[in-house]
């Protein structure tokens, strides 16, 4: 997961994200990654519009937030 959290990071991707929380929630979030410390990372939290520090263990899954392009007709 490291891996992947550094990718994102390097990209400069924002990501869509699966994470239990301390209190054992499971919740998504949309992350830009802007730091990783040991076994945690600061990212911008687009859910809660603000920057939070997360626990790389407690990410269950992420993904690229793909950006397309909407068609007018």
């Amino acid at each position: 997961m490291k891996e992947q959290l550094i990718k994102a990071m390097q990209r400069q991707q924002i990501v869509s994200m699966m994470y239990v929380s301390k209190s054992g929630v499971i919740t998504k979030r949309r992350v830009k990654i802007m730091k990783i410390v040991g076994d945690s990372f600061t990212a911008f939290c687009f859910t809660r519009q603000a920057k939070r520090t997360f626990i790389i263990n407690n990410v269950l899954a992420i993904l690229p937030v793909l950006h397309r392009k909407r068609e007018i007709i």
